[in-house]
């Protein structure tokens, strides 16, 4: 059975032989084609999504919870380059392989200067998309992590609680978006993230036009949380002109 999204729809990995399951979107206009990715994702044992228009693709890839986009450049209402180049703005570090048509190599190229990942020409076999699928994957910074907890200097921060223990035997308690937050801290560790980033990738909504102070707040709470000092922080980082950094352990 397939799986239709419209502008809201958010997909949940589930567990899969003791892993997350990983989440691909299929933006591609023709209908047999789509139908054969996602059913190859599938067997393969990915949750696939899929859209079959550029304007539907766009928004699906902006605030659906996926790993990696199968992106098809033709697309009706919205040229695939516009998406990627969209993409690459909000969502920096989420993988797309784009599929051509043999001897496109203008928009290969285009593609690849934009910030593709990887490319496969038109027509593929199961096999070659699926092979650089993973490989594109393993090279991800935004590859699930199962993340439990977070350790620092004052104590431990219990994902799955929601709850910071504290060395000194105090607890606190973390909300629900305070926890995404640092978990989304926690897997791109020394890497900045922009506020944008982080409405659509946390928050998951379109940044286009929305003030970026609630961000501000809740990492102001998070390091008060983290007994992180606002004037000499050493954990959440400000990174300026860009957004935040989880600082790296030495």
């Amino acid at each position: 059975m397939q799986t239709t999204l419209n502008s809201q729809a958010r997909a949940t990995p589930l567990p899969y032989n003791g892993r997350m399951l990983r989440t691909v979107l299929v933006i591609e206009d023709d209908a047999a084609i789509r139908r054969g990715v996602v059913d190859a994702l599938k067997f393969e044992g990915f949750t696939a999504l899929e859209a079959a228009d550029g304007e539907a693709g766009l928004k699906s890839a902006l605030q659906v919870d996926c790993d990696l986009v199968l992106l098809d450049l033709a697309l009706p209402k919205l040229h695939g380059l516009e998406i990627l180049r969209e993409v690459r703005r909000v969502r920096p570090t989420l993988p797309v392989i784009v599929l051509t048509a043999m001897g496109n190599e203008k928009d290969r190229v285009a593609g690849l200067k934009l910030g593709a990942d990887d490319y496969v020409v038109k027509p593929f076999s199961v096999v070659e998309l699926m092979a650089r699928v993973e490989a594109v994957m393993r090279r991800s910074p935004e590859r699930p992590q199962d993340v439990q907890e977070y350790e620092f200097a004052e104590g431990v921060a219990d994902l799955a609680r929601c709850e910071i223990r504290y060395h000194d035997g105090t607890r606190t308690e973390l909300s629900e978006r305070e926890r995404e937050l640092l978990r989304y801290f926690v897997v791109n560790p020394g890497r900045a993230i922009s506020r944008d980033e982080i409405l659509s990738r946390v928050w998951r909504i379109d940044p286009s036009g929305i003030s970026t102070r609630t961000i501000d707040m809740h990492v102001a709470r998070l390091r008060d949380k983290l007994r992180d000092s606002g004037d000499d922080p050493r954990i959440l980082l400000t990174v300026r002109g860009k957004g935040y950094m989880l600082a790296v352990a030495p």
